[in-house]
């Protein structure tokens, strides 16, 4: 879970003028690399991460969440692991398990060793080098799994003591991963928590990517109470943009104990810039930020006010997220857990012609388009579209022909009696303007269906 800044209120940016010097990355031939700034994964289709972070560590039985998770739409899942020097460690055959649970669901693993956790500060965390041993020590497991994995040496390396050791440290732990034979893309977190509020990692950045033979090498900054203001976001973010160097934010929330960082900024820059989110986290926090869960309970079907937010607001990962071509011609099939169930995808055309109901005055319409399917179950998503008025509301109704049922859904309430369905807006998506859209999705059980639907505004 996600530990609190210590020094609130310490980070009040200056004008400091970063200097980055850096030679022209070299480009990696068997999976992600990074050029000019940019995230390229192995078949040279630039990548934006559009996801959120998962705490496997601690809830290694909800598998389920990695089909959940993509089903919203993300192209990215950031998943907790622990090296065994604070938490149980999680073992190769585990991870080897969560790397196919990414690849069975088309997402991108960004896999971190969150044992690091503010070292300096905090007397459990260990040390990136401890990391990198981990690391190492499964090497076995990440190698050839280049196209699809990208390592995280270490969560929020150091807190607000000691962090000047973060530009050697992180350099040396990259070299160790090279000369064992990692030729992934590395992601490094910045020190104070994650938050760099101390600017450590944002004036030595091209230090730490000229210490990576490969460059290949991308920055992860954190995104809490520090970044309180467009200002400060747009600042920092933009140095690295200028600079010619990779940089994501891999974590941020909407609320923090340590203040109220500005999400509408990160999320509305990070796609003006075309840098990848990872939003904290998707279930299961504890220690007071329990407000930072995007499910209750891991459930799909209860999104919290959170959860809503990051995933069908404005700039949210359902509406900008687009999936690694190194998925393209694939297909998502069952895994073998029994705890996983299948995951769809968006597919760039529909595999069956939509149906559409004729659009009332003053009313709505509702386009029913199957995206994908597989054996035994198949994707419906449905787009709701205000006529000649604008409408505060909507309902969409339909009947499954042969027995289908539906096992989750989102952005909407649904319902049904037997096979009839309804389904309703939800709070932040039922007031449209004249001729604008939204829309919602949902995992349908059974063969593909393609009922006709009807559309009522309110």
């Amino acid at each position: 879970m996600k530990k609190i800044l210590s020094v609130a209120g310490a980070a009040l940016l200056t004008a400091l003028t970063a200097v980055f010097a850096f030679g022209q990355p070299a480009q990696a031939a068997t999976g992600f690399s990074v050029s000019n700034g940019r995230l390229y994964d192995a078949n040279g289709t630039e990548f934006v991460m559009r996801g959120v972070n998962h705490a496997h560590t601690w809830y290694p039985q909800q598998t389920s969440s990695f089909a959940n998770i993509k089903a919203l739409g993300a192209n990215t899942v950031r998943v907790v692991l622990a090296t065994g020097d604070r938490w149980t460690k999680n073992s190769a055959a585990d991870v080897a398990n969560v790397i196919s649970l990414c690849k069975t669901n088309r997402l991108i693993c960004v896999l971190e060793a969150h044992d690091t956790t503010g070292y300096g500060e905090d007397g459990a965390a260990t040390t990136l080098a401890k990391a990198t041993d981990y690391w190492l020590s499964i090497a076995d497991v990440l190698k050839g799994q280049e196209k699809y994995v990208i390592v995280n040496i270490g969560n929020e390396p150091f807190g607000n003591q000691g962090y000047s050791a973060w530009t050697n440290d992180t350099s040396n732990a990259i070299k160790r991963l090279r000369a064992g034979g990692l030729t992934h893309t590395i992601m490094v977190d910045g020190p104070n928590w994650g938050q760099d509020w101390s600017f450590t990692m944002r004036d030595n950045a091209g230090t730490v990517f000229n210490a990576d033979p490969q460059r290949n090498t991308v920055f992860s900054i954190h995104m809490y109470g520090v970044f309180d203001t467009a200002a400060e976001i747009t600042d920092y973010l933009g140095r690295f943009r200028t600079a010619g160097l990779p940089i994501v934010v891999g974590e941020f929330g909407f609320n923090h104990s340590d203040g109220n960082p500005d999400e509408d900024t990160i999320m509305s820059y990070a796609q003006t810039n075309r840098i990848g989110y990872l939003g904290w986290s998707w279930s299961g926090n504890g220690g007071g930020v329990e407000y930072l869960d995007m499910t209750t309970g891991f459930n799909p079907a209860q999104l919290t006010s959170w959860g809503q937010r990051i995933f069908a607001g404005a700039n949210g990962i359902t509406a900008t997220s687009r999936e690694a071509s190194v998925y393209a011609g694939s297909s998502p099939s069952p895994t073998t857990s029994p705890t996983t169930s299948p995951s769809p995808t968006t597919s760039p055309s529909p595999t069956t012609p939509p149906t559409t109901t004729p659009p009332p005055a003053g009313g709505c319409t509702a386009t029913y388009t199957v995206t994908n399917s597989w054996q035994g179950g198949f994707q419906g998503d449905v787009k709701v579209t205000a006529g000649s008025a604008a409408i505060t509301g909507w309902t969409v109704k339909w009947t499954f022909a042969n027995g289908q049922t539906v096992s989750q859904a989102w952005n909407a309430t649904l319902s049904n009696s037997g096979s009839a369905y309804t389904a309703r807006n939800v709070d932040y998506n039922g007031r449209l303007g004249a001729g604008a859209s939204t829309s919602f999705g949902f995992i349908g059980n059974g063969s593909v269906a393609t009922p006709a639907v009807t559309c009522a505004a309110s």
